[in-house]
């Protein structure tokens, strides 16, 4: 049973900081970099941070379709004070 009925996305954005954190990464079983590894050193620095998106969608797709997911969350952020 899952421990919410919250899902991620997999839209990120990392501060500049992601790239020491990369350097210390060691490629997974699958012989990749993995994301999760990176999210889960920011939550061990304590420095994670969500919000939840009650009620939007939007593809991420291309480029036209990421800005507007970025710019539809920064709205939505604004507009219920979570900035």
């Amino acid at each position: 049973m899952p421990k919410s009925d919250f899902a991620v996305t997999g839209f990120y954005i990392y501060d500049n900081g992601v790239f020491e954190i990369i350097r210390t990464l060691k490629p997974s079983g699958r012989g990749e970099l993995e994301i999760t590894d990176v999210n889960n050193e920011y939550i061990r620095r304590g420095e994670m941070g969500y919000f939840v998106l009650d009620g939007y969608w939007s593809d991420a797709g291309t480029f036209g379709s990421l800005l507007r997911t970025g710019d539809g969350g920064e709205k939505y952020r604004e507009e219920n004070d979570e900035g």
